[in-house]
């Protein structure tokens, strides 16, 4: 049996994975008897996840004709001769309006009928809710007969509670190790309070602190450091210690010494400290008052970012800028490198990034090579979602959005699915784990999907 991609729009897709059987149609009987058997309709509805009879029942509202599903053997009919094409290409336009995802244009949607007896597409990959027009004919024939809800499975709540349990089987030994340990601790001081029992009672009232003791407190004292060097060589050192490795070669340190006859002549006048603060927030060092310094730090991340967009705007090709991408993830740390890569493709798209993504894959698929490399383009794709207002960070936009990169096999899913977790495990708390939050609807898509693959 010959299958087609479902959705005109898919139809040259070679690696399209949802397909459906082509329509087959047969004309039966003669004169004012004659009609239309569309042979195979059982086959399509079910590959469009759409029960029969829709899609029966829509043909005679188009055509204008009666028509008529058999339940029980399963038979289609449409009063009239008709043309396989032309029965084809409203096959089409039913995908267009009761399947396909109005948003991203996937047929994995779930028919929803509201309170208000509206009917909804619910997409299952980017969690977009599509309005179906209700002036359309077949929404009558659907309200009337709705479509039987799928009974969730019982597996996640299952592993949900068992998870719930474990965790506090853990709470619960993490309780006993606190209450041991304090009882320990209480055993330790009774036994040193018997010992010093043969003492005056003043020494039971204000013990006096033991030998042991006061190596301990000797100890700490050694750690104390009570001065702190103020050369420049070691104001040098704590600034390499306290930047990381990129910044720390760009800053300039000047000592400039004050003439002694200068100060000695205006005593109420205090040398004057120059500080440029860094951008990290990243406290300078203890100086002295006649050491004058001055801290300059560049921009790493906006001279990558400035560097890419001037080879996008010369005209240069994505195999020339997956190879500037290289060279300098070998000098500058790997990420920072992606993250402004990433920006200077999709700087100020907060709102349509998944047809930028599609506009811009050759600049992608170019530089994405393996594992790590989708991890680091998940990680910028997460600071950039990080970086917009909050207004922007919609499922749709999020989930939307890589279910496109998903798509256009620039990444797969072990590490989709491992940056996803990583999040849940440290509970969405932080604002990246709030955007990996927005992923959900795909995620879940995703796992249903690779469940039925093993199924």
């Amino acid at each position: 049996m010959a299958f087609l991609n479902i959705g005109a729009s898919n139809k040259d897709d070679a690696f399209y994975r949802y397909k459906m059987p082509r329509l087959i149609t047969k004309v039966e009987g003669r004169g004012n008897g004659i009609k239309t058997n569309l042979v195979n309709m059982v086959d399509v509805a079910k590959a469009l996840a759409r029960p029969p009879s829709y899609t029966t029942k829509f043909f005679g509202c188009e055509l204008g004709a009666q028509s008529k599903f058999d339940e029980k053997t399963g038979t289609s009919i449409v009063n009239g001769a008709h043309d396989t094409t032309k029965l084809a290409g409203l096959l089409e336009n039913f995908i267009k309006k009761y399947v396909q995802c109005y948003g991203c244009g996937n047929p994995e949607t779930e028919i929803i009928i509201t309170k208000s007896q509206l009917i909804n597409l619910k997409c299952a990959a980017c969690g977009f809710v599509s309005d179906v027009d209700m002036r359309d004919k077949l929404t009558t024939f659907i309200l009337k007969n709705p479509p039987e809800q799928k009974k969730k499975s019982t597996d996640k709540k299952g592993m949900r509670r068992a998870e719930k349990e474990r965790m506090k089987e853990g709470e619960a030994l993490d309780e006993e190790m606190k209450r041991t340990k304090k009882e320990s601790k209480k055993k330790k001081v009774h036994d040193d309070l018997s010992k010093r029992k043969g003492g005056s009672d003043e020494e039971e009232h204000s013990p006096t602190a033991s030998p042991g003791d006061n190596a301990d407190q000797e100890e700490e004292e050694d750690d104390v450091q009570w001065l702190t060097d103020t050369s420049v060589q070691a104001a040098q050192q704590r600034i390499k210690e306290q930047l990381t490795l990129a910044t720390s070669e760009m800053v300039v340190l000047e000592s400039v010494k004050e003439d002694a006859e200068n100060l000695s002549k205006s005593k109420d006048v205090k040398p004057k400290v120059r500080r440029s603060p860094p951008s990290n927030g990243v406290p300078g060092p203890n100086l002295k008052e006649d050491d004058v310094i001055t801290l300059r730090e560049l921009s790493l991340h906006d001279k990558l970012v400035d560097r890419f967009k001037e080879n996008l705007a010369s005209g240069y090709d994505s195999s020339s800028l997956a190879a500037l991408l290289r060279k300098e993830s070998s000098e500058i740390p790997e990420q920072e490198v992606w993250n402004a890569y990433f920006e200077a493709l999709f700087e100020g798209v907060t709102k349509g990034l998944a047809k930028e993504v599609s506009k811009k894959k050759m600049y992608l698929s170019d530089v994405v090579e393996d594992e790590r490399s989708q991890e680091c383009l998940l990680s910028a794709f997460e600071a950039h979602f990080v970086g917009v207002p909050t207004e922007f960070r919609k499922e749709v936009e999020v989930a939307g959005s890589l279910k496109v990169f998903y798509d256009l096999d620039l990444l797969e899913e072990e590490p989709i699915l491992a940056w996803y977790d990583k999040g849940a495990a440290e509970g969405f708390s932080s604002t990246a784990g709030e955007v990996k939050k927005l992923a959900t609807p795909f995620v879940e898509w995703l796992r249903s999907a690779e469940s039925e693959d093993e199924e």
